[in-house]
């Protein structure tokens, strides 16, 4: 789904989807009638042509909209001599609950061959305790007289200098580490914010997505890949924990949240550097639900981090510095 606001539904008539992959993950071969897709999510089906020789509608629909958008094209057999017949195929619109079954039905498919997202095959991510949860709920405030979206009741605003060059050259000012709390804030109070979270490499941690907003949020995290062990509807607490996937999960690198419910993936901070964490939706996007991980090695590694490139193009306050002179 490349939108930008809104998941939508895609069936084709009469056909069966079965889907296969999820964001690199080989899934079990579940079969669908439709499948619901939220905003960065990407999917892999496999479609037999095994109806009768003529044309049918391929069909997706807007979800969770007061509206419902539709829009149509056709899929041909070859020998086909009878155009499309019959009402568009059926499929939810506003419910909630056969999308949220549906999510929880896709399993990561562990007799598939194919590389696993475990460094070196060395562990199992249901067999490992998290070191520290992180909860992050996203909010809709109103900052001085003007909408904003937040998380943990703060609104990113982008600095004069990429947060990648501040953090390379220690440029003081730009960020502070911190800047955003690792649970929610009692009160409705809201803040701008440069807002960074800090975390160590090889930390391996449970977040928490909370959405208490009518509206179905979409989730991406930049250079992780995470496993979706849980959601649910409600106010997630640990005892929540006792319904969670430590089995067969799927690694993927987007997530939903379905309106006043909870996600909780597990993620390995294997991944040295500052990266985006941030609503697929572009408004909220823009108008600061979003904000960024530094996951911070010492050991200042070739092997965890790839030196900045000599064609790094400085700009804001790292203007005029010198990148490696390798």
């Amino acid at each position: 789904n490349v939108g930008i606001s809104t998941s939508i539904n895609f069936r084709i008539q009469s056909h069966k989807l079965k889907l296969i992959e999820v964001e690199g993950s080989h899934t079990i071969q579940n079969t669908y009638h439709s499948f619901d897709i939220h905003l960065g999510q990407s999917y892999s089906f496999l479609v037999t042509a095994d109806q009768a020789s003529q044309d049918y509608y391929v069909v997706a629909t807007s979800r969770f909209t007061p509206r419902v958008l539709t829009t149509t094209a056709i899929l041909h057999y070859s020998n086909s001599r009878k155009g499309v017949s019959g009402p568009i195929p059926w499929a939810p619109t506003f419910q909630i609950a056969p999308s949220l079954m549906q999510a929880r039905s896709i399993r990561w498919n562990l007799t598939a061959s194919g590389p696993r997202p475990n460094p070196q095959g060395s562990y199992h991510y249901g067999m490992i305790t998290p070191s520290r949860t992180i909860m992050l709920a996203n909010s809709a405030p109103y900052i001085n007289g003007k909408q904003r979206y937040a998380v943990n009741g703060v609104s990113y605003v982008p600095p004069d200098t990429p947060l990648k060059l501040a953090d390379y050259f220690k440029i003081r000012g730009v960020f502070n580490l911190g800047s955003i709390p690792t649970r929610p804030p009692s009160g409705n109070n809201a803040y701008l914010q440069t807002s960074v979270l800090a975390a160590d490499f090889r930390e391996y941690v449970e977040i928490v997505f909370q959405n208490w907003e009518n509206t179905v949020q979409s989730w991406h995290i930049d250079g992780y890949s995470f496993f979706v062990v849980g959601m649910d509807g409600g106010q997630w607490t640990p005892d929540s924990r006792r319904s969670y996937n430590l089995r067969d999960a799927v690694s993927r690198c987007t997530t939903q949240v379905y309106p006043r419910s909870w996600t909780a993936i597990y993620m390995a901070l294997d991944n040295v550097g500052m990266w985006n964490i941030r609503s697929e939706n572009w408004a909220r996007q823009y108008l600061g639900q979003q904000f960024y991980l530094r996951v911070y090695s010492p050991a200042n590694s070739w092997r965890d981090e790839y030196p900045i490139p000599k064609h790094a193009l400085l700009c804001g306050r790292a203007r005029g510095r010198r990148t490696r002179p390798l």
